[in-house]
């Protein structure tokens, strides 16, 4: 498969912002690329979420009423041009980033390839609706609580959550390991003799979690256990309920000290308003904590669970909700994802085939496992 500017502008022709996923195209520059910029991510060409600047191009963090010109580039984008990467657009993205479901204000809301007429996830939807399109080789993402792991799952491609010390990193949805792999810079190692711990029950909601999906995760336990790994079932530890908690203070609790915003912004401003700085100091010290709890009760050094709990609802399906109840219902459709986040672990979504149905999600993490040895694991599920 191609990916240049040529035929990117092909494939772009006759698509609309709900097909393609970008809430800007640089035309020009995919008319006239100019040549090829050196490094190891020469000729690569990728778009940028919509919450990160690119100088000369429109940041709408989501929504219509937030748009600016940027007049500088982020660090990280910058980072990837000076790679060799070819920025030529903005991937769409939920207002604020706040959102598993890609729904900007008062501008297009993109729809799944894999499920027309339904969610792609988020909050780096656009990113994944690009790569599953095949416009792009990949796509900048970050990820603040299943944010690229979710739409990747979601469409049916690759999303890896790199280790970190914030609730929220950079990275990329991609169509294989090894492009994460050569992306983020990590050797894909031979993988050890490493124990896998498979969790189906969901930790941070009560759902059911449907059969197919279900499926994919046993087929997946099979294939790790039969290239050799020792591979076991565990359950959820018991202080689940607190890491959840500790989630939900950290992440509304970076949005208190903005002035007051509009709708579901404003409902997750009021939520991190209500906590104190002592709740959200102790939501950090379980942060830290939480990976030493989760190796000492589960002993493995690796899980295995489902990435999403049910299929992509349809486009409105969650903002048609109140607030709360969008929050909650958000945490059913993946209520293993922000585990990751909270423990600053990393943690991969692959795409697994079952029959007569999309490609379904199956979630990665490190528990004792550093990033590049996670990707080493992923790739012989995903090569």
């Amino acid at each position: 498969m191609e990916f240049s500017h040529a035929q990117l502008a092909a494939d772009l022709a006759g698509l609309g912002p709900r097909e393609h996923g970008f809430s800007f195209i640089d035309h020009e520059r995919l008319a006239h690329p100019g040549p090829p910029r050196p490094g190891r991510l020469s000729g690569w060409v990728l778009s940028a979420k919509d919450l990160n600047d690119v100088a000369g191009m429109p940041t709408t963090l989501g929504s219509a009423k937030r748009t600016y010109l940027a007049t500088e580039t982020d660090p990280l984008i910058a980072e990837l041009e000076v790679a060799g990467a070819d920025i030529v657009g903005k991937s769409a993205a939920p207002e604020l980033g706040l959102r598993v479901d890609t729904e900007p204000v008062d501008l297009p809301h993109p729809d799944n390839p894999r499920y027309p007429g339904c969610t792609p996830g988020g909050s780096s939807g656009g990113a994944a609706i690009q790569v599953a399109r095949g416009l792009v080789r990949a796509a900048q993402a970050s990820d603040g609580g299943g944010s690229i792991r979710v739409p990747a799952a979601a469409c049916g491609v690759a999303g890896f959550k790199q280790s970190g010390t914030e609730l929220g990193v950079p990275g990329f949805i991609t169509r294989s390991v090894a492009d994460t792999a050569l992306l983020h810079d990590l050797p894909l190692k031979t993988p050890g003799r490493w124990r896998i711990g498979v969790l189906t029950q969901p930790l941070f909601a009560g759902v059911r979690v449907a059969d197919h999906i279900l499926r994919a995760v046993a087929e997946a336990a099979a294939a790790l256990k039969a290239a050799g790994f020792e591979v076991i079932e565990v359950s959820p530890y018991p202080h689940s309920e607190e890491t959840f908690a500790a989630f939900t203070r950290i992440f509304s609790s970076r949005m208190a000290g903005l002035g007051p915003q509009e709708g579901y912004a404003e409902w997750v401003r009021q939520l991190g308003r209500g906590f104190s700085d002592a709740e959200v100091d102790r939501a950090h010290q379980h942060a830290a904590h939480l990976p030493q709890v989760l190796s000492g009760y589960w002993a493995v050094d690796a899980l295995l669970t489902p990435m999403l709990a049910f299929d992509p609802p349809r486009i409105g399906a969650f903002n048609r909700l109140p607030h709360a109840e969008n929050f909650a219902e958000q945490t059913r459709w993946s209520p293993w994802g922000s585990l990751f986040n909270v423990a600053h672990l990393p943690a991969i979504s692959l795409p697994w085939e079952v029959p007569d149905h999309p490609p379904v999600g199956v979630q990665l993490g490190g528990i004792t496992l550093a990033d590049a040895e996670l990707l080493a694991l992923a790739h012989l599920l995903h090569a």
